[in-house]
Parts: C-alpha cells; sequence; structure tokens
C-alpha cells in the first residue's frame, strides 16, 4: 500500500514540474529584458505612487528611486537581438526589429526623461509638486514606446 501512495503522489508531483518548464528562459534575452521591465515597473509605479498619494511621499525614497529608473532604463535594450529569438511568450511586436532605429529613438528618449528626473530630484527642498510633471514626461515616454511596440 505505501507504494501505491508514493506513486500517487509521484504523479502530480510529476506533472507540476513539466508544466513549469514552459516558462521563458530566465537567461535568454527575452528573460533577461522582462525581469529588467519588471523591475522598471515596479520602481516607476512606486514614484508615481508617492507623487498621486497613494504612498507616502519620502523625499529620500524618491531620490533613490529616480536613480534606480534611471540606471534601469539604459539596461534592457541589450538584451533586444538585431533577429527575434523563436519561443517564448514576447509582448513585443515584431516593428521591434523591424524598425530598430525608431525602436532605438524612443528607448533613448526614455533615458533622457528618466536623467531628466534625477536632476528634478536634486534639487532642495525636493518638493513633491516639482516633480510631478518630470515624472509624466517619464511615463510618457514608456507609453510611446508601448502603443508602437508592445503587444497588448
Amino acid at each position: 500500500m505505501p507504494l501505491m501512495k508514493c506513486r500517487a503522489l509521484l504523479l502530480p508531483a510529476l506533472v507540476l514540474t513539466l508544466s513549469a518548464c514552459g516558462g521563458v528562459d530566465p537567461d535568454s534575452p527575452q528573460g533577461q529584458r522582462q525581469a529588467i521591465f519588471k523591475q522598471m515597473l515596479k520602481v516607476s509605479e512606486d514614484l508615481g505612487g508617492m507623487l498621486r498619494g497613494r504612498l507616502p511621499f519620502k523625499a529620500e525614497g524618491f531620490v533613490a528611486g529616480a536613480a534606480e529608473l534611471d540606471r534601469l532604463t539604459a539596461t534592457p535594450w541589450q538584451h533586444f537581438p538585431q533577429v527575434r529569438e523563436e519561443g517564448g511568450e514576447s509582448r513585443a511586436r515584431d516593428e521591434v526589429w523591424q524598425r530598430q532605429a525608431r525602436f532605438a529613438e524612443l528607448a533613448e528618449a526614455m533615458q533622457a526623461e528618466t536623467a531628466a528626473l534625477v536632476e528634478a530630484s536634486q534639487a532642495k527642498p525636493l518638493r513633491r509638486n516639482q516633480l510631478v510633471a518630470p515624472m509624466q514626461r517619464v511615463e510618457d515616454a514608456c507609453k510611446a514606446c508601448h502603443e508602437e511596440f508592445r503587444v497588448y
């Protein structure tokens, strides 16, 4: 009887293990950029939350978050190979690879806006109302790229 129970438990464990293998390889270019974009989203949501009153505004936290977002913004683009990789579920449209110059232009615009946000966050004393417009420009840069190059 114990052998039957062991076999009965082994089958579900095997099914769960195999079903977990269907995701994106975290070491692949796609996995790398997805991880970075998730980090960017988290940081951006926290910054926006501080400015919109969803989270308490903490000047030190905002400054650190702006710097982190700026650092992250420079990194995902290197994980877009010249030719679209096969496999995996990507939310990137084919246009990323067909219109690489435009994609690079929007990536540079995003980097410029996060750099401007970092600069705005250096004002002393740091005031929430001084950061709303620079943060909106960061969000608008994200949205512009998503509208052209992301599948929803």
